[in-house]
């Protein structure tokens, strides 16, 4: 506490009157006691001088404090099943091998029946009759035709070749029982809720500080008014804190990790049926088979002695009156005998026969199978914090006593003096209520309004204050 001492000059300016004073200070009309080892520095007669208080600037601050701070949960996305229709193999498709017989077509020849050859024809003489006394025919030589001699026998002709044809062995089939996968296996994941723990905590919501506090004046005081002893003390304000309560994600397995544990995967197994189908026991084959050529039996005549000519001797002939003279000789023409043919009609290959592949399409049967189509998974979701609102004061600047200021001092506090106050403060925004060059609560209100906006000390009408408020002195 600062002791009161005994009064200056500047101590006499300050108690020149109740009213004086009142002017002087203000809105606060506080006195600082002023010790002789904290005098103005180079204080000037006739001029006024003070130390005003500058209380702590204050910010509050309204802000969210988390109870429960944001997570991540996992959601289940079921697995998603389609059903799908599908074909299943009865009889498996396989290739058989179609025989294609042979073509054959009717065809018209003439087969020899009896080889040409050759005859000799006799082209008898020609005779003139002349009288004459002679033989009327001499002895002569004729060639006499001894007819070829034929015999009857028979032979085989081809009437069909020999051929080859492929005869279709069939594929021989057994039923057997198979399984399948009727469902496929899949997995089941299960979200466990994770447990929570609550925590109290404590906020900060006003940090501690100091402040100058005004308190009664010392009992040594020589002023007769005690408000012009009273004393300032520097007093320390505690922090003040808020207990916020909070609950914190400790997991599942006691692990104290947030929704650590908490996934549980449970696999079904696969679903299994039966079903009968026709596989190849043997596979179909082609067996080749021949096939005889086919005859016919004719009868053909054949030369068994070929034809030949005998000389026979012709004896000579007299007639007494006539005879009959060799005009021209008796000669032999070779005549050709043509071939003898008989017409028969014989089938005869046109097209051999082959064999043809064939796919014989399997045989299927429509079942419908619930299939997987979309795995289950774990979807992560966002969880907002729980949070709640609390509102605290922060220090911006430490308040106190300010430095010497020059103020105004009270002689000088005249009508016309506040009234330019007054229309100072209305026309920079604010109410100093009726411009009535009096002092009053309204003015004061509005001038320390002004000083607290500006960042002025308040409680005196320092010169600072008045050259703000555009007022020279």
């Amino acid at each position: 506490m600062l002791k009161p001492v005994e009064v200056t000059h500047f101590q006499r300016i300050l108690l020149m009157g109740k009213t004086h004073i009142l002017l002087a200070v203000l809105l606060t009309g506080f006195t600082l006691a002023v010790s002789a080892q904290d005098a103005p520095p180079n204080a000037q007669p006739g001029k006024c001088y003070a130390k005003c208080f500058i209380p702590d600037q204050f910010e509050t601050v309204t802000e969210q404090v988390t109870v429960k701070p944001a997570s991540k949960r996992k959601l289940v996305e079921p697995a998603v099943f389609e059903n799908k229709t599908e074909d299943i193999i009865l009889k498996e498709g396989h290739q058989r091998i179609i025989p294609v017989p042979a073509v054959y077509e009717s065809v018209t020849e003439s087969i020899l029946v009896k080889s040409a050859s050759k005859q000799i024809v006799v082209i008898p003489a020609v005779y003139e009759t002349l009288e004459e006394t002679l033989p009327t025919k001499p002895e002569s030589k004729r060639l006499v035709a001894v007819p070829a001699e034929f015999e009857a026998i028979e032979e085989q002709i081809l009437i069909k070749p020999e051929e080859r044809r492929f005869i279709e062995v069939p594929a021989v089939y057994e039923t057997v029982t198979e399984s399948y996968e009727k469902e496929p296996a899949y997995s089941v994941l299960e979200v466990l809720q994770p447990r929570y723990e609550t925590v109290t905590e404590r906020i900060l919501t006003k940090p501690a500080s100091v402040k100058w506090v005004k308190k009664n004046a010392d009992a040594n005081c020589l002023s007769a008014n005690p408000d012009d002893c009273l004393v300032w003390c520097m007093v320390e304000s505690p922090a003040e804190y808020q207990t916020i309560t909070k609950r914190m994600n400790v997991g599942c397995n006691n692990s104290g990790l947030m929704d650590v544990g908490c996934i549980k995967t449970t696999v079904v197994p696969a679903v299994l049926g039966t079903r009968k189908v026709q596989k190849i026991k043997s596979a179909a084959t082609i067996r080749e088979e021949m096939i005889p050529a086919e005859y016919k039996t004719i009868t053909v005549l054949k030369v068994k002695t070929p034809a030949t000519t005998r000389e026979e001797i012709i004896p000579a002939e007299n007639v007494p009156s006539k005879k009959r003279v060799l005009k021209t000789p008796e000669k032999i023409r070779e005549e050709e005998i043509p071939d003898e043919y008989v017409i028969v009609t014989k089938k005869v290959l046109k097209t051999v026969a082959t064999t043809l592949v064939e796919n014989v399409p399997a045989v299927t049967q429509t079942v419908t199978n619930r299939v997987l189509k979309t795995d289950a998974t774990i979807r992560e979701e966002e969880v907002a914090p729980v949070t709640t609102t609390i509102t605290r004061r922060n220090l911006l600047k430490q308040g106190g006593l300010s430095e010497w200021r020059e103020v105004l001092c009270g002689e000088k506090v005249t009508g016309y003096t506040i009234r330019q106050i007054q229309e100072a403060l209305a026309k920079a925004g604010y109410d100093p209520g009726p411009i009535d060059n009096a002092m009053g609560s309204g003015t004061k209100k509005a001038l320390a309004k002004f000083q607290k906006d500006r960042n002025l000390p308040q409680g005196n009408l320092d010169l600072e204050t008045l050259k703000a408020l555009g007022i020279n002195f």
